[in-house]
């Protein structure tokens, strides 16, 4: 089968990265041009998509993508052991409510920027947004470190450090030993008595001091999709794996990852 891994346009580090990768193991790379899919790739059997959100809902459907997600509400439905914070989930219309700090984001696109709030007034208005627009709302804390995982299978595939007090912060898993010790915590995610994940998925995990003691604990910071994350400083033949496994052929979503397929938009020519 010819397999080919599809950049949008705009073509990140990351997109370089998993091109170089999939050109060792012989895959062929398209970069397109525009927001239309070209016609050689529609329901193309071997396809597999890096993109954002935008782009994937472009050109997905018609591709015959099987884009795989973690569900909007899956951090606030893990037990607060593992996010060391409360995190609910709500709408934007609720959240703007809120007469206290909170760090406010999308779920699932970026709509509006994620980041700490001083009070629900300072979200975008109703003139923006949509008072039923998901929001995932949270408790303020400053991790220490921040660590992704690419995660396929239950195995962590690539691991790296991002950030360092809250700044931008890259490093290999050979350059920090804690890359180990986050893929031990973050492999614990896939065992029973936790939210389902799909079976491929980006898991951000990261230290925070822990209020009673003072010691640095693992927390986690976040799920999101494996085919729009950034692979930063990981391993890009490993978080390929994990990219190709999250973004292929509809019609190969295994039954169990099905329920994890992104809703793509049917678009008009």
């Amino acid at each position: 089968m010819d397999r080919v891994l599809i950049l949008p346009p705009r073509v990140t580090e990351t997109g370089l990265a998993l091109a170089d990768a999939a050109r060792r193991r012989g895959m062929r790379v398209e970069t397109l041009r525009t927001w239309r899919l070209p016609e050689h790739l529609a329901g193309h059997a071997g396809a597999h998509l890096y993109a954002g959100p935008l782009f994937a809902d472009a050109v997905g459907a018609e591709l015959g993508s099987g884009l795989l997600e973690p569900d909007q509400d899956w951090l606030a439905r893990l037990p607060r052991r593992w996010t060391r914070r409360e995190v609910v989930f709500t709408t934007l219309a609720r959240a703007r409510a809120l007469d206290r700090p909170a760090f406010v984001k999308p779920p699932d696109d970026k709509s509006f920027p994620a980041r700490v709030y001083p009070t629900g007034a300072d979200l975008p208005g109703p003139d923006v947004l949509e008072a039923d627009t998901a929001v995932l709302v949270s408790d303020v804390v400053a991790f220490q470190a921040e660590f992704r995982l690419f995660v396929a299978a239950g195995r962590v595939r690539a691991v790296s450090r991002y950030a360092v007090d809250g700044e931008l912060d890259l490093a290999t898993a050979a350059e920090d030993a804690r890359c180990a010790e986050a893929a031990g915590f973050a492999s614990g995610l896939f065992g029973a008595g936790v939210p389902e994940l799909p079976g491929a998925v980006v898991v951000d995990v990261g230290l925070v001091e822990e209020a009673g003691t003072g010691r640095p604990e693992w927390a986690v910071i976040e799920a999101n999709a494996a085919w729009a994350s950034g692979h930063y400083a990981a391993d890009p033949d490993g978080a390929l794996d994990v990219v190709l496994a999250a973004s292929g052929p509809v019609a190969q979503v295994s039954p169990a990852n099905r329920r994890f397929l992104r809703r793509l938009p049917s678009v008009t020519r």
